[in-house]
């Protein structure tokens, strides 16, 4: 038990662990101690010191002090014992987003190798370079992700336990294009969209997190929320940089709050009205939860152009197209989209829960 805590200090800086729950602190003169307000009890005056050298923190004002684990004992209110626990699955968590972090880099370094990526992309309409740096998307063209990883000294055991490649060896997510998912700067998941015949999507079992890209996405007071990334990719192309996606219809509880922790936002819900109706069933849900405005656009026909597949014409689907279209035009010229909402609203049919503030 000593050997497993000693080993936890040692890996842990507790400068980096406050700093990732922004701590704020300022360097005192040349060493390495550094100075900001007590994370542990309110505090106004800077009385917080942490020796980074020696992985110590003293509090002036509350009189406590002690290394990683007793500041976690202190700030999480943990035994001894639940504290290394605790510690122990947050540093295997670090671990397998370094991991995960890898594969992501690997994957961008492929995309702009393998013709069929590229044009699976113009197809969806993606055709804006820093977009794709913008959402650090990449392609597993398979074969070759065990070698890569093993080659930086992660083990075939850590690649299997999370999925990232069968049992075999292969890359579970061969011929997909990758999509890194973070939650705090970290990459906790990897989505794979498939170009071919496979099953289209791909999630590593594990979390999905919260909101796509909700750290930017989360000072807008208007909000578009998506079904699917390629629907956000190419919104956020086409000006809408104040939309984030759900990836799935399935809202998480953690999703909802974060559609929530604003008062007064408004947030429209655009997802697929597709055959199996999972769109239309997750609908109610959030709509009950946040208050949102349903926008039905069938298929996402209005986004990237794509003729339905099946089927004769569909008249409410070309009538969303045209006015998806018509406000993805508006927007792009710097129109007050703000007036022509409601309209909007009322050619789609829609009656309008809320009035929106803005987008």
């Amino acid at each position: 038990m000593r050997e497993d805590w000693e080993h936890l200090k040692q890996r842990i800086s507790l400068l980096d662990y406050l700093q990732q729950r922004n701590w704020t602190a300022r360097r005192v003169s040349a060493r390495e101690e550094f100075v900001g307000l007590c994370p542990l009890p309110a505090d106004t005056r800077p009385s917080f010191h942490v020796n980074a050298r020696k992985n110590l923190f003293y509090c002036h004002g509350c009189g406590r002090g002690g290394d990683l684990i007793r500041f976690v004992e202190l700030a999480e209110r943990l035994s001894f014992q639940q504290t290394v626990a605790y510690l122990q699955h947050g540093f295997a968590l670090a671990h397998d987003s370094e991991l995960l972090d890898n594969a992501a880099r690997f994957y961008q370094t492929q995309l702009h190798r393998h013709p069929e990526a590229a044009e699976y992309l113009r197809q969806r309409g993606i055709c804006d370079s820093r977009l794709l740096e913008d959402m650090e998307l990449g392609y597993a063209p398979g074969g070759n992700l065990r070698r890569q990883l093993t080659g930086l000294g992660y083990s075939f055991d850590l690649l299997l336990r999370t999925g990232l490649v069968g049992n075999q060896g292969r890359d579970a997510f061969c011929r997909r294009l990758i999509f890194p998912l973070r939650q705090q700067g970290r990459v906790i998941n990897l989505y794979g969209r498939s170009i071919g015949g496979a099953f289209p999507h791909r999630l590593l079992p594990r979390s999905k997190g919260g909101l796509f890209a909700w750290d930017s996405v989360r000072t807008f007071p208007t909000v578009i929320l998506v079904e699917g990334l390629f629907d956000l990719a190419v919104l956020w192309q086409a000006g809408f940089r104040n939309v984030t996606s759900a990836i799935g219809t399935h809202l998480t509880s953690a999703q909802l709050a974060q559609l929530c922790e604003q008062p007064g936002r408004c947030v429209y819900i655009a997802f697929d009205h597709d055959a199996n109706h999972a769109g239309q069933r997750a609908f109610p849900l959030a709509y009950s939860t946040v208050g949102a405005t349903f926008l039905d656009i069938a298929r996402r026909l209005g986004i990237h152009g794509m003729a339905p597949s099946h089927g004769g014409p569909n008249l409410r689907c070309l009538r969303h197209t045209f006015a998806v279209r018509r406000l993805l035009s508006w927007y792009s010229q710097g129109m007050d989209v703000n007036k022509l909402l409601p309209q909007l609203s009322v050619y789609l049919g829609m009656q309008s829960p809320r009035t929106p503030t803005g987008i």
